[in-house]
């Protein structure tokens, strides 16, 4: 194994964003959560590698999904909060995290799915035992980020989730912790002000403006407040409180799963809308992004007969699925600026700013604005503030990352950007605006 050369992650000063050491970390996460439950060795090297090639740097896994159960790679995953060292699992979960390492990436790992929570499997009585089993067991591992929740309302279990935390954090207090809730919630809504709550996750996923209610388990409470496909609304939510902490989608709409979740006869989400979701997200102040994929967080293989959630093919197929790939010109066009100082910034429009499909996402800093434009829209850009400096303008094809360089602007107080049709489902483009060099 290779001595990880990454340094801990921190919060930023300006309380936004994550660091690794003195260097910005733009979270690119994949959702992998029955990693551990269904791959063996061999499976996982592939899709760890896959994803490491791809530019992902966060795997979001689950350590006990349901109780009980027992793994294809012949772990029994039947810890039971009574015999939470089964052996050869906790040795397979090390393997795991040593793979990982290798590769440089962290896992956000989950200690066990909001359910049990919910039913009472894991409890006040319970948490204890648990919690201090992971907490001595992996407290020297690097690459680890604890997730507690797992699609759950804070509400489930906040004592539960407070003691999990209290205990992770004393058997590493440097190690970082947020919450993964319940659809179209975010961890804010219950632990905000905790401060074992590093930073906050939000589920902006999975449905349509028109899918409010749907009469199913996952509907909203009305308190909660339903954005549906707008996924900025969570950052700016977040944004929004007297204590700043950094926010994130941890589990948008799926690529290849049904808008609504629950019924396959629905259009499936697909690589335009995981972009959509991703850089409204981002460009609203995001510290990052979460992929997910219906056939890869439920790692489906066609033995199992129908799968859930309407899946279409295997996960070994969908490992090549066009979303997944597209994420990564997202995150080098972060890093390739000062990011962590730039801010969402829409009063740069004069016009073109319209609701839903038709919103532009604007992101700005001192020598550079992005513009996302999911519909190929016009729009007129004010740069009163870029007058005195040469700005190269390019459009950016978030399909493939390639840039179309249009002019260098200097001394323009305004501009109108319009952009070319493309052939294709998708007319979604990024305008990149940089001091010239």
């Amino acid at each position: 194994m290779e001595k990880w050369t990454g340094e801990k992650l921190h919060i930023s000063e300006n309380k936004k964003y994550l660091m690794e050491g003195e260097t910005p970390f733009f979270w690119l996460g994949d959702t992998a959560w029955l990693m551990l439950q269904k791959l063996d060795e061999e499976e996982m090297r592939t899709y760890l590698r896959n994803r490491k090639e791809k530019g992902y740097n966060v795997i979001q896994t689950v350590l006990v999904h349901t109780l009980p159960g027992v793994s294809e790679s012949g772990c029994s995953l039947a810890p039971g909060m009574k015999n939470v060292t089964e052996k050869a699992y906790w040795e397979f979960v090390e393997k795991a995290l040593d793979m990982a390492q290798e590769m440089g990436l962290y896992l956000g790992l989950l200690p066990a799915w909001g359910s049990l929570v919910k039913d009472g499997i894991l409890n006040e009585k319970n948490i204890e035992e648990y919690a201090e089993f992971l907490g001595s067991r992996f407290e020297k591992r690097p690459n680890i980020i604890w997730i507690l929740g797992g699609d759950v309302r804070g509400d489930a279990g906040p004592e539960v989730f407070r003691r999990e935390a209290e205990i992770l954090k004393k058997h590493n207090p440097e190690r970082l912790i947020t919450y993964h809730p319940f659809g179209r919630t975010s961890s804010s809504l219950w632990f905000h002000e905790e401060k074992w709550l590093d930073f906050n996750m939000y589920q902006s996923g999975h449905r349509r403006y028109d899918q409010a209610s749907l009469g199913e388990w996952d509907d909203n409470a009305g308190k909660e407040t339903f954005f549906g496909e707008d996924s900025w609304r969570y950052v700016e939510r977040d944004f929004s409180y007297g204590t700043m902490k950094p926010t994130l989608d941890g589990e948008p709409s799926y690529e290849g799963i049904p808008q609504g979740l629950h019924n396959p006869r629905n259009p499936y989400w697909e690589e335009w809308d995981v972009r959509r979701y991703a850089y409204w997200s981002v460009f609203a102040g995001a510290a990052g992004h979460t992929y997910g994929s219906n056939a890869i967080m439920q790692f489906y293989t066609e033995k199992e007969g129908k799968g859930a959630y309407g899946v279409r093919e295997s996960w070994m197929d969908a490992l090549h699925h066009p979303g997944s790939a597209q994420l990564r010109y997202l995150k080098e066009l972060m890093e390739s600026v000062d990011f962590v100082n730039g801010k969402a910034d829409d009063s740069m429009l004069l016009f073109g700013q319209k609701e839903r499909y038709h919103r532009i996402a604007v992101f700005a800093g001192e020598d550079y604005v992005f513009c996302y434009d999911y519909n190929g829209d016009e729009f007129l850009l004010n740069l009163e503030k870029y007058m005195d400096k040469p700005m190269d303008a390019y459009w950016m094809n978030p399909q493939d990352g390639t840039y179309s360089y249009i002019a260098t602007l200097q001394g323009v107080k305004k501009w109108l950007a319009s952009p070319v049709a493309r052939k294709d489902k998708a007319n979604d483009w990024v305008l990149v605006l940089r001091a010239a060099r």
